[in-house]
């Protein structure tokens, strides 16, 4: 997909919390609050929403409407974990280009605590989780330590390149307000934590947090002078290698030659990558299925490059899930919001120098099987 008239026009989030202080709703509406106001567009001309919570259930995109007091034509509830939010984004621009909605607000986000993320862990998909509950294994540590450990073994990864992903969003988190980590992540401090899931510890696992984020999709007419985010290429795949357990590979590498084409853009070309971060390791996968550098190269890729908003590959310059917040339905969310206020400019004391385009990923669908839903965008500047 690409748009020469449609695009992004506002974003905003809420507080992120470690711990719910409020219902997932209210989250939701602080970032619609704060996304309004950075687009100057008043509430009475949102005319979509596209919903993407673990949470909300079973409440839906139309419930969300009836909370913020909003009359829609056109209500979406996605539901592939946190590939949707990059999907929504999609499928808000299709809406608005064929005249069903103006006005179209992206929401993602949760309210939850530790033991609201076990119970959705618990339920969640249940298909594959029978045949690995005799096993007494399951759950996201547990595949994500098989898939590096995989990863080590068939490519001779080390944990002090992966471990370079963790620092430098670290670094990056530092200087975002909004991130929960304030404290300083060293690569001894990343080699020495505690052992989650062997090799995995402590700092290749995202924190569970609350808060919600928000992007408003509307003709960029309508955008602020020098605010507008044109849509240049996205696209989507579920269910890539079908049956695989512990892949190597996901649906970006389905993709990427498409990705890049219909944006017209090439690999050097791009001025910041924001990629789903759950995990280094599904970090690092997606550099090399995006065609950063090749299968099982990755390694050398992180030794050559400094991953820092001020290095030579700026990566989750917010500090992503990893150092800034995971808030669940928010989490693919939250490197759109990066991208676009870096190509707004508005990025602070972590700016990317001259910042024009920016690639954004998204993962989801995963516990006990495979990652089975990916997603990507290509994002752009508007104007000269």
């Amino acid at each position: 997909m690409k748009s020469d008239d449609v695009g992004i026009i506002g974003y905003g989030s809420s507080a992120y919390e470690k711990n719910g202080s409020q219902p997932t709703f209210a989250y939701l509406a602080d970032a619609a609050a704060a996304c309004l106001a950075s687009a100057g567009i008043a509430k009475s001309e949102i005319d979509g929403i596209a919903l993407s919570s673990f949470h909300a259930p079973p409440d839906n995109a139309a419930t969300l409407g009836e909370y913020l007091g909003l009359e829609l034509n056109w209500a979406h509830f996605f539901s592939a974990a946190s590939a949707g939010p990059v999907i929504s984004v999609m499928e808000a621009v299709r809406a608005v280009e064929s005249g069903v909605a103006n006005c179209v607000l992206c929401l993602g986000g949760d309210s939850r605590t530790m033991d609201d993320f076990r119970h959705l862990i618990s339920r969640f998909n249940q298909a594959v989780a029978n045949y690995a509950a005799p096993l007494n294994f399951g759950g996201m540590n547990g595949f994500f330590s098989m898939i590096q450990r995989r990863h080590m073994h068939e490519f001779g990864t080390k944990r002090e390149q992966l471990g370079r992903i963790a620092v430098a969003q670290r670094y990056n988190a530092l200087r975002n307000p909004q991130s929960l980590f304030r404290k300083e992540l060293t690569l001894d401090d990343y080699l020495n934590a505690r052992m989650i899931a062997d090799p995995l510890r402590l700092y290749d696992c995202p924190m569970p947090a609350s808060g919600a984020d928000a992007i408003l999709v509307a003709p960029l007419d309508r955008a602020r002078p020098g605010k507008g985010v044109r849509i240049l290429s996205g696209f989507q795949k579920h269910n890539h290698l079908p049956g695989e357990i512990t892949p190597l590979s996901g649906g970006w590498a389905a993709f990427r030659e498409r990705l890049f084409s219909e944006a017209g853009v090439s690999h050097d070309e791009l001025d910041l990558v924001q990629l789903y971060d759950d995990y280094p390791i599904m970090v690092s996968i997606q550099m090399e299925d995006l065609g950063f550098c090749g299968k099982g190269e990755v390694g050398a890729f992180l030794d050559r490059h400094t991953l820092t908003f001020d290095g030579s590959f700026p990566l989750n310059t917010g500090g992503g899930q990893l150092s800034c917040a995971a808030t669940a339905g928010g989490g693919g969310l939250i490197g759109v919001l990066e991208t676009v206020c870096q190509l707004c400019g508005e990025a602070g004391e972590r700016q990317v120098e001259d910042a024009r385009t920016g690639l954004v990923s998204g993962f989801g669908m995963v516990s006990y099987g495979h990652g089975l839903s990916a997603s990507a965008l290509i994002l752009q500047k508007a104007g000269k």
